[in-house]
């Protein structure tokens, strides 16, 4: 079909809105979308239909909350804040502060955030509010010290920078360790994969051209009515990564489509809920509307590499039918794949939204301004070059095979004066280490082979790799030191908390 005959109008948003004020509107979901194009094709759906609802449901990092408290008396000029012992941000005026979803709780860490608090407030709990001044001659109070509800607040915005990607990319994991990410906990050589996403019934996966969404747009957002008030942050729609910055009155909403989690040992989140309607205006709508799992790939990128995520290694593309199968190839194996975000919480938002529309309680606006269909993608300029594994380590290394004696390799250990030993096979590549503690351990057990004692699941670094980061994992894992391998796996060098400190402490 020509592109231009695809632009021509089929209805407007103003008829549409007449038709829903009558109660003549045809809504469907977009998985009921799908099913009317493959039973009746896209022409017929095109010309009944008049508005496709979505929805997705997910970790949103980015949102958050600004909130009022109100004056005490006498009133303060609060400096720090606190809610259930959670920083809320106060750059801001007197009582003004902004929860983020991802700041976390000073006693309880990892398991409690920002994103709690938002659905604590939800949930008609009382929240506690702490605050610090330093004193004003206006604002004489320095400290108060009180619990608050939601209903106690004079306003509860929701402002989130970014929701809603319109894809994302999904995660394995090629190192030889657990890892622990925003993508959740991957497995090592490739253990698993996860994603997230809602696929056919995302918002912006059915409106790809943004032809619909646009600033002004009203939506559903956690379980209440929200507006798109402009691109999310990241915007970066030509590689289909388009994003929504969406605000909303946190009042309104509903605790089951705003709720607090953590990713083990990553930080804290907010699942956050959105509804899109997508009015079919045209063919080219209707069309995108329609998009299967089956026609919307993302790419797997390798999380055991710590580059900048779009610097990623790809593993492979795939569908979201693929990863919705429950498993994914790579390497001719089959691995394990799980989703991230619920796609029955997805479906179920697509149906409130329905339900709102067809009840007359909820019309459509046309954008005021139409989102940028193009943005630069700018990664941070980093001024100085940062230290990396290969300007620290040291590539003559002592290494054994797996066969040498316990011994002989321990009178090395203190003729080099050496605390780790590579153990590789003939081809160089490693098998395992040993320390000078197991070969204290080994002889006085009367141990007779390295591979008796060496361990095998070697914590690793490569040259490209910076410092911080490697110094972080040995840290992580109480160890003095890592052999450094290419891709490989063949050691390349070697380095040690010695050589860092020698470095970095000796100084530059």
């Amino acid at each position: 079909m020509a592109g231009k005959e695809r632009s021509e109008p089929i209805r407007s948003v103003e008829e549409i809105n007449e038709k829903i004020k009558r109660g003549d509107a045809v809504v469907l979901t977009a998985e009921e979308m799908i099913d009317l194009v493959e039973s009746g094709g896209l022409e017929v759906a095109a010309k009944e239909v008049d508005v496709v609802t979505t929805g997705t449901f997910g970790a949103m990092c980015s949102s958050g909350a600004f909130l009022n408290f109100g004056h005490a008396n006498p009133p303060i000029k609060i400096f720090k804040c606190w809610l259930n012992d959670v920083p809320v941000y106060k750059g801001l005026a007197a009582v003004d502060g902004y929860l983020g979803a991802t700041a976390m709780s000073e006693t309880r860490g990892f398991e409690y955030g920002g994103g709690h608090v938002i659905e604590a407030f939800l949930s008609g709990e009382e929240v506690e509010l702490r605050g610090e001044a330093y004193g004003t001659d206006c604002y004489p109070r320095r400290h108060v010290e009180t619990t608050i509800t939601l209903d106690d607040l004079n306003q509860a915005v929701l402002v989130n920078p970014r929701n809603c990607y319109q894809t994302y990319d999904a995660a394995t994991n090629s190192s030889d360790r657990v890892i622990y990410t925003y993508m959740g906990t991957l497995l090592p050589n490739y253990g698993n994969v996860t994603f997230s996403g809602a696929g056919q019934l995302n918002p912006l996966c059915k409106d790809r051209y943004y032809e619909t969404i646009g600033i002004g747009t009203r939506i559903f957002l956690g379980g209440g009515v929200g507006y798109v008030i402009g691109e999310g942050t990241q915007h970066s729609p030509q590689g289909g990564f388009g994003t929504l910055m969406v605000k909303g009155d946190l009042k309104q909403m509903n605790s089951r489509y705003l709720r607090g989690a953590s990713f083990y040992r990553y930080g804290t989140t907010l699942y956050v809920g959105v509804g899109i309607p997508i009015p079919i205006i045209n063919m080219k709508v209707a069309e995108t509307a329609a998009l299967r799992d089956e026609d919307i790939y993302v790419k797997i990128r390798d999380y055991g590499v710590p580059l900048r995520p779009d610097l990623r290694p790809v593993v492979r593309e795939v569908s979201y039918a693929e990863l919705r199968s429950g498993k994914v190839t790579i390497n001719d194996r089959d691995v394990p794949s799980s989703s991230l975000s619920s796609y029955k919480m997805a479906l179920e938002i697509a149906d409130v939204l329905k339900k709102w529309i067809f009840e007359g309680e909820f019309l459509l606006t046309e954008p005021v301004e139409p989102l940028p269909r193009y943005r630069e993608f700018k990664p941070m300029k980093l001024r100085r070059r940062e230290l990396t594994v290969r300007d620290l380590m040291r590539r003559k290394v002592v290494t054994a095979s797996p066969d040498d004696d316990v011994r002989v390799i321990a009178k090395r250990l203190v003729e080099k004066g050496i605390d780790h030993l590579p153990v590789v096979d003939r081809n160089s590549r490693l098998v395992g280490i040993v320390t000078s503690w197991d070969l204290a351990k080994a002889i006085a057990q009367d141990r007779d082979r390295l591979d008796e004692i060496m361990t095998r699941r070697v914590i690793t670094a490569h040259e490209d790799e910076p410092i911080d980061v490697v110094v972080r994992r040995m840290t992580q894992h109480n160890i003095s030191g890592v052999p450094v391998v290419d891709r490989a796996r063949r050691v390349v060098g070697i380095l040690t908390t010695d050589d860092v400190s020698r470095r970095l402490v000796g100084g530059r």
